[in-house]
């Protein structure tokens, strides 16, 4: 339970979750997330990258083996052995870069010491219509620090020391450039070959299987639609009262992957008793020749409880990643709003590897 909840807070924040009360637009997406722990430990190493397509992890790094290994098939049977030197040195570079960014934020925040916390996002959309949506954050101790916005080619820093960093990064004047060609241009080209790559899996079709329960709770009635195993990650569930659909009423869960290459997800929502009847969850998916509707049947569903497993690699990236956000609400931290001396990261990202800043 507390791993698929992570999972879903991991993967909002990289924009990998689909908003299942609405019909998604992106085609396919390529993301990669790096996180760096100042203290690692058994089973949590000091840097891990992994790398998404369409919301499936495909690859992954940590500082612990040392090399780039695959996590999916079709990338381990199509990428040639350069493929995996590259990102191997890529990785390797940014595991040394995120260990000084580290320790120059620690300083910097006038932080004497414990468990702190560097994550980055970076990627890419293709949607429908065509155009590429690009994401780059950092964030440190799960509080955001920089990112950058590529439709305007502006640094968007979160506090005082980030703003020192981007006035470094624009006073060099190629790092908006840098990153502006890598995710309008490289990472999209790096997707469409991924898409090549696994085209036979990333293009299949798998319609979900929808359950639908019910609970009471002092008066009012908890309904909820479990919707699982399906592909790709492109979903709309909707609770109806009626025939109008109950959108601001309704609760979501992230589209989560599963460990068997397929996604799940669900909503709730609250209702009276007596209106059990009225209520039905709508659910509309590539792989189903016509949208669904599913009512709850106490007599043959019960109160099922859905249990997904997640895979035990994504799960340990989720654990570290978590602690970010745990002290991203628990430290605050004290800032030094001077002296904060970050220069720009080396972006080699062909596959999509960039090391951010560096002290």
């Amino acid at each position: 339970m507390a791993a698929a909840l992570g999972l879903g807070v991991i993967l909002g924040l990289l924009g990998l979750l689909g908003e299942p009360g609405g019909a998604a637009r992106v085609l396919h997406s390529l993301h990669y997330l790096s996180v760096g722990v100042s203290e690692p430990s058994p089973g949590i190493p000091q840097f891990v990258s992994m790398g998404f397509v369409d919301g499936i992890p495909f690859t992954r790094y940590d500082s612990e083996r040392g090399r780039v290994e695959p996590l999916t098939e079709w990338i381990k049977d199509s990428a040639d052995p350069e493929y995996w030197d590259r990102n191997t040195q890529i990785n390797v570079g940014n595991q040394h870069v995120n260990a000084r960014n580290l320790e120059t934020l620690r300083e910097r925040y006038n932080q004497s010491g414990g468990l702190h916390t560097w994550l980055r996002v970076i990627g890419c959309d293709l949607l429908s219509d065509g155009s590429v949506r690009g994401t780059y954050r950092n964030g440190y101790d799960g509080r955001d620090f920089i990112s950058f916005e590529l439709g305007s080619g502006r640094f968007v820093p979160a506090d005082s020391a980030a703003e020192i960093t981007r006035r470094r990064w624009e006073h060099e004047g190629i790092e908006a450039e840098r990153k502006t060609n890598y995710l309008k241009h490289e990472c999209p080209e790096w997707l469409q070959r991924h898409v090549r790559y696994g085209q036979k899996e990333l293009e299949r079709k798998e319609p979900p299987d929808v359950h639908v329960s019910g609970k009471e709770e002092h008066g009012t009635l908890i309904l909820s639609c479990h919707v699982y195993g399906f592909y790709p990650k492109t979903i709309a569930v909707s609770w109806m009262k009626g025939d109008e659909i109950w959108d601001q009423e309704t609760e979501w869960g992230g589209v989560v992957p599963n460990s068997d290459g397929t996604f799940h997800t669900w909503a709730r929502i609250e209702a009276l008793p007596e209106e059990r009847e009225q209520y039905r969850c709508q659910v509309e998916h590539p792989g189903m020749p016509e949208p669904g509707i599913f009512a709850w049947e106490p007599t043959s569903g019960g109160n099922l409880t859905v249990v997904v497993a997640v895979s035990v690699i994504t799960a340990i990236l989720i654990l570290i990643a978590l602690t970010g956000f745990i002290l991203w609400k628990r430290q605050s931290g004290r800032r030094d709003r001077d002296g904060y001396n970050m220069a720009a990261g080396r972006d080699t990202g062909t596959k999509g590897s960039t090391a951010g800043i560096t002290a």
